[in-house]
């Protein structure tokens, strides 16, 4: 026993209630005993999250491979925890929020895509949107949130609870300085192997667009597009916008 932790009677905990939760609010412990009998641990309130990874932290797959957790397990934090997440490769990756730079590109794209969609069978959705790729050769499915998406196979891909169960066709990230290593090797990866067939990396800070095009889970084609440039889509015929289009603030 650690020197934050009180050990006190129930009766001493009913006269002094107010005072013993502050002490633990202030990440201390309170044991109260009945009898002469522990009976109950008082402990500060942590999130499912929060609760998991201080388990983790004595698991050798936690200390050797990172926060590595099953799909099933993924799953159950995930519907428990108010957080953003990702699960990529076996790993929990938590989402940071987006700042204004990145939503003005999101927006303008958004109204991009959802032009040239109209009257179509596809719909653009944006972030957050969960999506389950499974990978080809791999058993289990990476979550990821991708910052849009153009979803063609909607008819048939919504489960009963109205959760999107498909492969997009398109799908589109906005670096980030955190995030940049992971969309750029980790996501392309991702939605290569799951038969995703358009993947572009849009750079706010170098001002630029990368366009993949993906035939049988394999680059079938790669284009960068930089400023004064008109980006072109890989599978979607007609569907083009210039570089400062995107930008446009």
């Amino acid at each position: 026993m650690n020197d934050s932790t009180k050990v006190i009677t129930a009766t001493e905990f009913k006269a002094n209630m107010g005072l013993y939760l502050d002490y633990v609010m202030t990440d201390h412990e309170v044991i109260i005993t009945k009898n002469g009998k522990k009976a109950v641990r008082l402990t500060p309130y942590i999130t499912e999250i929060e609760r998991y990874f201080t388990v983790k932290e004595h698991a050798l797959d936690y200390q050797y491979g990172g926060k590595k957790v099953s799909y099933e397990e993924f799953m159950e934090i995930y519907e428990k925890s108010e957080l953003r997440m990702e699960y990529i490769n076996g790993e929990i990756v938590l989402l940071a929020s987006p700042d204004t730079l990145h939503q003005d590109i999101s927006g303008n794209l958004y109204v991009i895509l959802r032009t040239y969609l109209k009257d179509s069978g596809c719909k653009v959705f944006y972030a957050p949107f969960d999506v389950h790729f499974h990978k080809k050769d791999f058993k289990t499915p990476d979550v990821m949130q991708p910052d849009l998406l153009i979803a063609c196979d909607l008819e048939t891909a919504v489960n009963e609870k109205g959760r999107y169960m498909g492969t997009p066709a398109l799908c589109i990230e906005i670096l980030s300085k955190s995030t940049r290593s992971k969309d750029m090797v980790d996501k392309l990866n991702t939605y290569m192997l799951s038969g995703v067939r358009e993947f572009w990396i849009v750079d706010p800070y170098k001002q630029a667009v990368q366009v993949y095009g993906f035939s049988d889970f394999a680059v079938d084609e790669h284009t960068a597009y930089k400023s004064g440039d008109m980006v072109r889509s890989y599978c979607f015929a007609g569907l083009e916008t210039s570089v400062s289009e995107i930008f446009k603030r």
